[in-house]
């Protein structure tokens, strides 16, 4: 059992875009499922390769159908850690503080900030999105406010990897493309500030 734990686990790490994209056209019949279903259980195994993922989505369904998939369910499996974190998660924060006091500080940050640290994180490719929303579920931050960053920080993150991904070569040989990018994550930052403003916590 623990040799076939292993195995799948090397499996898992070690995935490419080929093998994502035969992967999506083996079960190309359930429609958008497996584009959505992938980057969901990566939300829970966070060493599963998320830009693969997300490139092979944007390859198999195309840019904008790809990021979207790879959107709903990037914020959906982040929204279901959060929400198991909320139930379960209480005992949990109480021992991460005794044994780690500066998960208490981590904690308190993110209660006193609000929306702006939560969505800076998940705007961030390479921040470990399934600890900072097992983090949000044991802290007191409303679920209003993790569920607005999350939407928002997933789609800046997705669609910067669904945007590289979808043809790499191109952005490599035309560098402005990161100006977009980049004139893209200064204006959800300033839709990220106004919904802060709106439910900012006191």
């Amino acid at each position: 059992m623990a040799n076939w734990f292993e195995q799948a686990y090397r499996f898992l790490t070690h995935l490419n875009m080929e093998q994502i994209e035969l992967l999506l056209e083996k079960y190309s019949a359930l429609g958008p499922i497996p584009g959505i279903a992938l980057p969901a259980v990566e939300a829970f195994l966070p060493f599963l390769p998320l830009f693969i993922i997300v490139a092979g989505n944007a390859s198999a369904y195309g840019l904008w159908l790809g990021f979207f998939y790879s959107w709903i369910g990037s914020a959906l499996g982040s929204s279901l850690v959060f929400l198991l974190a909320r139930r379960f998660g209480g005992r949990f924060s109480r021992y991460l503080s005794n044994k780690y006091p500066k998960a208490q500080r981590f904690f308190s940050w993110i209660e006193r900030r609000g929306f702006t640290p939560l969505f800076v994180l998940y705007c961030l490719p390479f921040t470990p999105s399934f600890f900072v929303s097992i983090a949000s579920g044991v802290s007191t931050v409303p679920k209003r406010i993790f569920f607005s960053a999350v939407v928002l920080g997933k789609a800046v993150m997705v669609f910067m990897m669904s945007f590289i991904g979808h043809d790499w070569q191109g952005f490599v040989s035309n560098p402005w493309r990161i100006v977009f990018v980049a004139a893209g994550l200064v204006l959800l930052w300033y839709v990220g500030k106004r919904v802060e403003k709106r439910y900012q916590i006191s």
